[in-house]
């Protein structure tokens, strides 16, 4: 299954990237949504590209048909990799969450770049449940759950960008 969005933020490029690479925001961003014992693993440089690789702990409200596969409480290893900045600012990256113990991962792309006076952010996805008979409902249950929290995370990005 697969989801996608984007946001348009009232800031330039530099200063958006900025705020993804801050771990405080990403703690508290994770935070927001009701993660916890989140961590950060690594947060920088990694040759030309940017790396963040964080680890929490995610309670989702399972649907009855997934109660039998999947726990109710995950830890999640997410690398997000931006690559170097172009000369407008805009960035290209891609993502990857594994679910730790469970049959699940999603990877993405992502970016950012100039828009008028602002920012686009977008990002697409795609989730893989590997699960016979049940899978698909899973991935397509998780597609729903997935938008929800892109944009959960849009509007604290948003948030706090206003904020600046």
């Amino acid at each position: 299954m697969t989801f996608d969005g984007d946001r348009r933020y009232p800031a330039e490029p530099a200063a958006v990237f900025d705020l993804f690479c801050q771990p405080d925001v990403i703690t508290a961003r994770y935070a927001s949504q009701g993660d916890r014992d989140i961590e950060i693993l690594s947060c920088g440089p990694d040759g030309d590209d940017f790396v963040i690789e964080t680890r929490r702990t995610v309670e989702i409200n399972l649907p009855g048909f997934a109660k039998k596969v999947l726990a109710p409480t995950n830890t999640m290893l997410q690398t997000d990799r931006w690559g170097p900045a172009e000369r407008d600012g805009s960035r290209a990256g891609t993502f990857a969450v594994e679910v730790r113990g469970a049959p699940v991962s999603t990877s993405g792309s992502m970016s950012i770049a100039p828009d008028g006076d602002g920012t686009r952010h977008q990002v697409s996805g795609t989730i893989e449940v590997k699960v016979a008979l049940v899978g698909g409902r899973i991935a397509k249950w998780s597609e729903g759950t997935a938008r929800d929290t892109l944009a959960a995370e849009f509007d604290f990005h948003q948030a706090r960008l206003a904020a600046e």
